[in-house]
């Protein structure tokens, strides 16, 4: 198994040593007063340090427990999702993971169409977030860039060939696709010359063992117990199960639920996703 370490990891640090201070201060504190003296200065381990401990505590129960926020760094999951956007990710729909661990408090389960953060696999510092397309047990057929779910037929329609100068410049010469085989629907991007084209990453043991691949573009799978299939919403500019195999459950960080705002489009704040 590997350990995470990453922003919660070093709130939780930070919490032990602001905590540590906190309690030498009260205790310097008591010694003083049981002396009778006066204290002449205060040193500056407790102003950087101990009178921290509360506000750093906040911030990690808050980040741990409740919710969490952080920033989308790429377009893998456009449109839904833009670059810069800030994201609100409630714990409390999956359950809290203890730090340096994959151990969860189990609240819930995650469900298909999901928007999910999680750490990546390959590096489990890094957080990634996709959208969740097969649960354990699931038969998945991915098809020019849409799926199909358990023998549903597939269910797409194009919204927009996004020409002309009145669309976002990453949007341009891209299709807008409404995909809706694995509830709840969503609009997908797909690039009109690739359309999905990618190459199924069989390398991969997990991939190999589960899934059939007829050509570039057209290959379905059988999502193993434990284990879920992971899309970005960018279906042809994406890491996603494809390149690095399923998601195992014990990875599952979140569930993505808004975007809380996003400095170059103010007119994003809290977007339901």
């Amino acid at each position: 198994m590997q350990i995470g370490f990453s922003v919660n990891e070093m709130l939780f640090l930070a919490t032990l040593v602001t905590g540590a201070l906190w309690v030498a201060w009260h205790v310097k504190l008591r010694g003083l007063n049981r002396r009778g003296e006066a204290l002449t200065k205060k040193p500056l381990w407790v102003s950087f340090g101990a009178e921290l401990f509360v506000v750093v505590a906040l911030m990690f129960t808050c980040r741990v427990a409740v919710a969490d926020w952080p920033k989308v760094p790429s377009g893998s999951m456009e449109p839904t999702l833009r670059v810069g956007d800030y994201l609100l990710v409630n714990h409390l729909a999956y359950g809290p993971r203890l730090p340096f661990t994959n151990t969860a408090i189990e609240t819930g389960q995650p469900q298909r169409g999901d928007v999910v953060v999680f750490r990546y696999p390959p590096d489990v510092s890094q957080y990634y977030v996709k959208r969740l397309i097969g649960l354990p047990g699931d038969r998945v057929v991915f098809n020019e860039g849409t799926v199909s779910v358990n023998g549903l037929p597939l269910k797409t329609e194009v919204l927009n060939d996004n020409v002309g100068p009145d669309h976002p410049s990453e949007d341009r010469g891209q299709w807008l696709v409404r995909e809706s085989a694995a509830s709840p629907e969503r609009t997908l991007k797909i690039n009109p010359f690739v359309q999905g084209r990618l190459l199924l990453n069989l390398a991969d043991a997990g991939l190999a063992a589960n899934c059939q691949s007829a050509h570039a573009g057209a290959w379905e799978c059988s999502v193993p117990a434990g284990q879920y299939l992971m899309l970005g919403d960018n279906r042809d500019n994406s890491s996603d199960s494809r390149v690095w195999g399923f998601l195992p459950h014990q990875e599952v960080y979140g569930k993505a639920v808004r975007v809380l705002f996003n400095w170059s489009d103010l007119k994003r704040a809290w977007t339901a996703l």
